[in-house]
């Protein structure tokens, strides 16, 4: 085949589709200037990158939102010592219950998780999207570490750890039930412990209302029945009140929780000189006339100066629910304010800000994305779809071995457990990667994908003439397609550079190097879609049919970007 059909073939598929995409570096606002703060090399020629597509710290004592461009949804935020900890729901993906931690609340590492798998195994062995992990607690107490999470469909879980990197204790029950969602604890300092947590109506049929328990000091038993101490039916204008947070300050207990739904909502605080009420209320943050919609569930923290912070979360789709932090800080009149405030207390969200005064400064960092695969593991930005199985992926000579299990279901794959994912890590971006098949079974096949609803991958693909660079895609409950005509490999060769640029909007365009002559387009744009509570998940997959043995990839490395 020569060049210019190679190329026009390349081009062929959704390449009919009218338009094309401007895709800017960090959302039009990041650049040269941002990538050199971060102390990243230029771009090797094979497409691989150090730089980050995302940092918040601007470099001259300010940072800017979202603190976390990527889906760490639900947060919540303890400190201990010098060191912020902050954990996330992760649903149905394993390893879950992530422990992120930073200096500054600005810039995050991912230390290690909280979960090695979901329980009762046999359901979790395969995809349970929106299920598993919802939105948990993390606190400090006796010297340990706690998370308190829900599992919708099963009750409220506690897990405990010396260490946050890890190990943590086996999840203990605390509460079964199905629809008990957001659990938060508070020890008392009368010794005395108390269990907050609110309704998911799919589950129970109620919602908007919040339930507290006195609980065992050890986290091990409901010591009551619950009471509700919080009714939204009450209040005006408030639906799905959920996500509380409960804290003590000064006498009053408080509670911190958001109203209003994820992508309109707002946050408000209650407080009471008791812990079982009555409640009183004030919105303390909404959207106002910025860009941050529904400003929503987040944690309340302290740094050692006394300065007050508030992490919430924004949903924008594709892209998951990211972290914004803003300022927090009590009013005259005795409540809190979060953002800036309009003069009522009710705060909006700010866009740029000092940063926290830590004292100490923070190397420039956000969480890892890219991935050498050099090391003993793999990095912890990745996740399964499901509970996984050790030999579905190997480091070998600086290389992943991702092997090919058989399965029913390799048309579709929302539904294999062993896609390899990560979440967006900015609103533009690039990957690239370099992949080589070693596969003698017709259909086994292994690529790049972008997953959501709907979804679609540039890889490899045994046929029966051979080896071929195919691009497919499936829109939301529809079977797979061909986006791009079957590009056969040259003879003897076994390995692809492939890459992704996503764009805002979530639209991507594909890329491959079949025969070492550069990278060139394959097919049409394709707009990602979110999953179940999820953003879109970045990712690698490898898969065969049912009765096909020893097939596998070879990955040499991951590399993302900016745009």
């Amino acid at each position: 085949m020569g060049e210019q059909s190679r190329r026009r073939v390349l081009q062929a598929g959704l390449g009919a589709m009218a338009g094309s995409v401007a895709v800017g570096g960090l959302g039009g606002t990041a650049g040269a200037a941002e990538r050199a703060a971060t102390g990243a090399a230029a771009a090797p020629a094979d497409g691989r990158t150090t730089a980050l597509p995302w940092v918040a710290d601007l470099g001259d004592g300010r940072y800017r939102n979202p603190v976390l461009n990527a889906d760490w949804s639900d947060p919540d935020v303890v400190r201990v010592g010098p060191y912020f900890y902050l954990t996330a729901s992760t649903f149905n993906r394993i390893p879950g219950l992530p422990i992120l931690r930073s200096r500054d609340l600005v810039n995050w590492t991912i230390i290690g998780h909280a979960l090695t798998e979901l329980e009762p195994r046999d359901v979790f062995d395969t995809p349970q999207h929106g299920n598993g992990v919802w939105a948990p607690a993390i606190r400090h107490h006796a010297g340990r570490f706690w998370i308190f999470y829900p599992d919708p469909d099963h009750g409220i879980f506690v897990t405990t750890a010396v260490d946050p990197s890890g190990p943590w204790t086996r999840p203990h029950v605390l509460k079964p039930g199905r629809g008990l969602i957001d659990p938060c604890p508070l020890w008392d300092d009368d010794g005395r412990a108390y269990l907050i947590h609110a309704w998911a109506k799919s589950r129970s049929g109620i919602n908007n209302r919040l339930t507290l328990h006195e609980i065992s000091p050890d986290g091990r038993e409901l010591l009551d029945d619950g009471r509700i101490v919080v009714n939204g039916d009450e209040l005006s204008g408030y639906t799905t009140l959920e996500g509380p947070k409960l804290y003590k300050r000064d006498g009053w207990y408080w509670i911190f929780a958001p109203a209003g739904g994820v992508t309109g909502g707002w946050q408000s605080a209650f407080r009471s000189r008791s812990v079982f009420g009555p409640y009183e209320d004030r919105i303390v943050l909404a959207q106002g006339d910025t860009p941050i919609n529904g400003p929503h569930q987040g944690a309340w923290v302290t740094t050692q100066r006394g300065e007050d912070w508030f992490l919430h979360f924004q949903d924008r789709g594709v892209y998951g629910r990211v972290v914004h932090l803003q300022p927090m800080r009590w009013r005259d009149d005795g409540w809190p304010v979060m953002g800036e405030d309009d003069g009522s207390g009710r705060g909006k969200p700010v866009l740029v800000h000092r940063k926290p005064a830590v004292g100490r400064p923070s190397k420039i960092t956000a969480p890892a994305a890219g991935d050498e695969f050099t090391g003993h593991r793999l990095g912890e930005q990745w996740t399964w779809q499901a509970n996984a199985d050790p030999s579905w992926a190997s480091l070998r000579g600086g290389r992943l071995r991702l092997t090919c299990p058989p399965s029913a279901d390799t048309a579709d794959l929302r539904l294999l457990p062993n896609v390899l994912g990560q979440r967006f890590p900015a609103e533009s971006f690039v990957a690239t990667t370099s992949l080589t098949l070693r596969a003698g079974t017709p259909g086994a096949r292994s690529g790049l994908v972008v997953l959501g609803y709907g979804y679609a991958w540039i890889g490899l693909q045994r046929l029966d003439s051979g080896l071929a660079l195919v691009s497919r895609t499936a829109v939301q409950d529809k079977a797979e397609v061909d986006a791009a005509t079957p590009i056969p490999l040259p003879r003897g060769r076994s390995s692809v550079r492939l890459r992704v640029e996503v764009g805002p909007g979530g639209v991507c365009r594909f890329a491959a190097d079949v025969d070492g002559h550069g990278l060139q387009p394959v097919g049409g744009p394709f707009t990602a879609s979110q999953g179940k509570w999820i953003g879109a998940t970045l990712g690698l997959f490898g898969t065969a049919p049912a009765g096909a043995h020893g097939d596998a990839a070879e990955v040499d490395w991951f590399g993302v970007g900016p745009a």
